[in-house]
């Protein structure tokens, strides 16, 4: 039987992509709540759904937000009001903090519900400092205001943990390793799914490995602090040579990567002529 829940903002958290990480705390409120606000009723209707249980939704979103957010503010007062982002924890990289500031200037109860998250979860794989980090959200899809985000960012000595698309990754990368510094780095995507993955290098070549094919599914990238690189792999020093002897000589090509990467220049000269072999 479902309990009744004392009327309120409840903060739901949903799965990132494995129905099974939802919480049977978060599926006893969706099920009690008197209505669901969702980013998207089709993508929420789907979760419900698989818990079994039928309850009304309303759209809440960038861009119906304000004319929607007194009506929620209004049922509080009485009912249950469970509010959903599309997947992972609500107000990280959506418009719901307005809802939550407006609930409480009113007396209403608010309650969180916590749960899977996409940044917190990238930065469980990423093998990167994690006692500080800093949550840029996307960066801007202009290539201007982009670089100024990323100036903004670059002194701060914390990981830096970033939303990005499959067909804008390469170049976001490139730009973080130009603003940046090459830097350690992870890509990691389709977190919790069948085909979840980690792939750690240096931010340039990890430029060069998605430059040739965009990766499909939700992507975190995340990004060491300044002056925490980790050591250069194998593959990293042979995927930045092989891009360097496309347009320099051996020997000008392993000296420009051991100045990047902080490798022997003698072993990378051994291994570019190997490679021109």
């Amino acid at each position: 039987m479902t309990s009744v829940l004392a009327p309120g903002l409840y903060i739901v958290a949903t799965p990132i992509g494995n129905l099974g990480d939802l919480s049977p705390r978060a599926a006893a409120v969706l099920a009690g709540a008197a209505v669901v606000a969702a980013e998207d009723t089709r993508v929420t209707g789907g979760l419900l759904r698989h818990i079994g249980v039928k309850r009304p939704m309303i759209a809440y979103h960038d861009h119906n937000a304000d004319r929607v957010r007194p009506g929620l503010i209004a049922r509080m007062a009485g009912e249950a009001v469970a509010l959903v982002s599309d997947a992972g924890t609500p107000l990280i990289s959506d418009p719901g903090y307005k809802l939550v500031r407006e609930a409480r200037a009113a007396g209403h109860e608010v309650v969180t519900i916590p749960g899977p998250c996409a940044a917190i979860a990238a930065l469980t794989l990423a093998g990167l400092p994690t006692d500080r980090f800093l949550f840029v959200g996307f960066l801007p899809g202009k290539a201007g205001a982009r670089d100024v985000a990323i100036a903004e960012v670059a002194g701060i000595r914390a990981t830096l943990v970033l939303y990005e698309s499959g067909p804008r990754l390469a170049t976001t990368l490139a730009a973080l390793a130009a603003g940046l510094g090459d830097r350690a780095a992870a890509v990691t995507r389709e977190i919790t799914k069948k085909f979840e993955e980690a792939v750690t290098g240096t931010l340039a070549t990890l430029a060069a490995r998605y430059a040739e094919a965009a990766p499909r599914g939700e992507i975190v990238v995340v990004v060491a602090p300044p002056g925490e690189a980790i050591p250069a792999s194998d593959a990293d020093a042979d995927a930045a040579l092989v891009e360097a002897l496309t347009r320099l000589p051996a020997s000008k090509a392993a000296s420009e990567i051991a100045r990047r990467l902080n490798l022997d220049r003698r072993e990378l000269y051994a291994r570019a002529l190997a490679m021109k072999g």
